[in-house]
């Protein structure tokens, strides 16, 4: 039976040219590399080597066996590399879903810087609505997710990020786009395009202005707030989306202005409880935190 110790020594012995140049490179003595060469030899029944004067000289069967030996260490080297670039996060699989808010724009551009030192990390990336998104991280079918809470499922936890506050969105020389601040008596009578019932930012928004007692004419209703901004942008109303969606339309028709009181958007990360993350996606979770955390600190100032 072949020692793995024999292989080393004989591709040694081969990239270098000599004995001692091998026993150099292994770091032990000559005696051992020709005992392990001739050792070898035996047990392949090759003769591997030919002195001539002071010098050795590999045989044509030692050439062909070279070659295959080489395949193996450059599939072991590929083997260790890979080991090295995941224990250093350089290396990896991430599969990741979001809300479509996350989705459109801010997510992929954060996955983007996130990459950049990471050349062998690969990431796949889903959008769908935060049940959806729940699904889909319950079915182990993605790492990590990121949703609106409130979130209760057996299998899949949950933990809160950093919670941003919702933004109004005007047409572009709309009148109210002259103003720095929003509050709910500036939306008395305006053309409102309002945000699915099911939604819990819709409920948010409705309570606010009910509490103000004011009347909006709700004239669109939809589910997706990238909807909700590009009718802004053609001129059919007003709005009041999540910050990271109007960042996509500003400067295409849409104008974004604070609105106060704050409505906040609540969102959480979730992921499998029966799975533990691996380190590449604790250090994607921890970066994203402190994205989301900068995006909401410049969004409310």
């Amino acid at each position: 039976m072949l020692n793995p110790r024999q292989i080393e020594a004989f591709r040694a012995v081969m990239l270098t040219g000599g004995i001692t140049s091998a026993a150099e490179l292994l770091n032990v003595s000559q005696p051992a590399v020709s005992r392990l060469i001739t050792d070898l030899q035996h047990a392949l029944k090759l003769t591997l080597f030919e002195r001539r004067g002071s010098r050795i000289m590999p045989t044509s069967e030692a050439q062909s066996l070279y070659q295959e030996v080489e395949r193996s260490f450059v599939g072991l080297d590929r083997i260790e590399q890979r080991a090295r670039d995941l224990h250093a996060r350089r290396a990896g699989t991430l599969r990741v879903a979001a809300m479509p808010a996350l989705a459109i724009g801010f997510l992929p551009r954060f996955v983007a810087r996130f990459l950049e030192p990471r050349p062998r990390v690969d990431v796949t990336l889903w959008g769908s609505s935060s049940t959806v998104v729940l699904d889909w991280v319950a079915a182990g079918q993605c790492e990590l997710g990121f949703g609106q809470t409130p979130v209760e499922h057996a299998t899949v936890l949950s933990e809160k990020l950093p919670a941003v506050a919702a933004v109004a969105v005007v047409p572009s020389g709309h009148r109210l786009a002259e103003k720095a601040r929003l509050v709910p008596q500036d939306f008395v009578d305006e053309p409102f395009i309002s945000l699915g019932q099911s939604t819990l930012l819709r409920y948010r928004i409705d309570a606010t202005f009910a509490n103000h007692d004011v009347s909006r004419k709700q004239r669109v209703e939809t589910q997706l707030t990238m909807i909700a901004c590009a009718m802004v942008a053609e001129g059919s109303g007003v709005a009041i989306v999540d910050p990271f969606t109007a960042q996509e339309y500003q400067g295409r028709g849409v104008v974004i202005r604070p609105f106060d009181p704050a409505i906040y958007i609540d969102m959480a990360v979730l992921t499998s409880a029966q799975r533990s993350l691996s380190t590449l996606a604790q250090d994607f979770l921890t970066e994203f935190r402190d994205a989301v955390a900068a995006f909401s600190l410049d969004a409310n100032t």
